[in-house]
């Protein structure tokens, strides 16, 4: 893995558990990857706008976008992000407990590159996550991040 390019994931998610379960079935990984996390959508798009704290970090390749998050939901978040031309080539995979159709459509209305319903069985959380990693990081083209 240290010969491979590293693939650059953030997650947006609130919840500890999901956060988890995400580091543990990426760990697990055929690719090398590096998981930063941040916890609103507020801290979501400091990080992507590289702003204060943030200022050193590596553009994600992609994002992993919860829906329900707190100060700024998710929704906004997607909207906020596709709208910038320096931001909106990052793919997005919205990774939410929701099952609204009216959030699904507004995600893809809001150009989601995927939107994917979080399972609540732990195992089935764990397959999940792999395959995502499977399609984006093995058979999907990224493009060149920033650095």
């Amino acid at each position: 893995m240290s010969n491979a390019h590293v693939i650059e994931i953030l997650l947006v998610e609130d919840n500890p558990g999901d956060i988890n379960l995400t580091k543990e079935a990426l760990s697990e990984s055929k690719m090398a990857n590096k998981l930063s996390v941040v916890k609103d959508g507020v801290e979501a798009m400091k990080f992507l706008r590289k702003e204060g704290q943030y200022s050193d970090t590596t553009s994600p390749d992609i994002v992993f976008l919860d829906l329900n998050l707190p100060k700024k939901d998710g929704r906004e978040v997607l909207k906020e992000l596709k709208e910038d031309a320096q931001l909106r080539v990052i793919p997005v995979v919205v990774l939410t407990s929701s099952e609204a159709e009216e959030d699904i459509i507004k995600a893809y209305l809001n150009h989601a590159n995927c939107y994917v319903r979080k399972p609540l069985d732990f195992a089935k959380f764990l397959e999940v996550v792999r395959k995502i990693e499977d399609f984006w990081f093995s058979i999907v083209k990224l493009p060149h991040r920033d650095k």
